[in-house]
């Protein structure tokens, strides 16, 4: 919950206008959601435009990797790039570049915004993180994806600006939402086992499968936990006490043996 209130407060810096009553006729509070659609099908064949303007489907980019869909408006200056930034962050601490075991769609919500966005977001990003190189910048009437996935979100006229959560889709290969990652910011150890889970054995190592059965995903604050990591320290504990109890009982044995 602590990771779904920041990034619905960070929001409201996109909507924070001159006008002092603005708040009496929107409330950005309910009108930025992330819905329960986790298993939801992505319209795979909603035509969008890429950053060289050709038509393209969201199908391309699935069916051989998991994805991370990013929905933010591509000329905010507010919470979405701190919400890409963060995400292009832990993507760099993870050493991994979208389009090797992933994909990374950057979709904009505002239908307004064309490949003259996407290419101007495109080089920002470019220059500023290394793992923005392989990302995919998408723009046109996104809004069948938003609502398929249950990304809720609202203009409002008086700012002319969008409130919006500050979260990151995360798509298995066969189109299914699988998770929502939260931020900012974005761990990179949430954001590993997302795209290993997602991913169904084809991202990750040995190590990373076995770190998955430790852990389980909380869908209300968008990261993982430690479940069975309790138990085992529990277990230990246990054990160590068994053994110390066992020593002690054979030494005293001993002890009336030699008597």
């Amino acid at each position: 919950m602590r990771a779904r209130m920041v990034g619905v407060a960070l929001a409201l810096a996109a909507v924070a206008g001159p006008s002092p009553h603005a708040a009496e006729r929107f409330d950005p509070f309910t009108s930025a959601a992330i819905e329960d659609r986790l298993g939801a099908l992505l319209p795979t064949d909603l035509a969008l435009q890429d950053a060289a303007g050709r038509a393209v489907r969201l199908g391309d980019y699935l069916g051989a990797k998991p994805l991370l869909l990013a929905p933010v408006d591509l000329d905010c200056q507010n919470i979405c790039g701190v919400t890409l930034g963060g995400l292009l962050d832990a993507l760099g601490a993870l050493e991994r570049t979208p389009g090797e075991d992933f994909e990374l769609l950057v979709v904009s919500i505002d239908p307004q915004e064309g490949p003259a966005e996407a290419v101007a977001a495109r080089a920002e990003y470019q220059a500023r993180f290394a793992a923005a190189a392989g990302a995919r910048y998408l723009t046109g009437d996104a809004r069948p994806l938003l609502e398929a996935i249950g990304f809720r979100y609202a203009y409002d006229p008086v700012t002319g600006q969008y409130a919006h959560p500050a979260a990151v889709a995360v798509v298995a290969p066969d189109g299914r939402v699988a998770r929502w990652l939260y931020g900012y910011p974005f761990e990179p150890f949430d954001l590993r086992l997302a795209l290993s889970e997602a991913g169904d054995g084809t991202i990750g190592s040995l190590a990373e499968r076995l770190s998955l059965l430790c852990f389980r995903y909380d869908p209300a604050t968008g990261a993982y936990t430690a479940t069975v990591l309790g138990a085992l320290q529990a277990g230990c504990a246990l054990t160590a006490l068994l053994l110390g109890g066992g020593i002690a009982l054979a030494l005293r044995r001993e002890r009336r043996g030699r008597r």
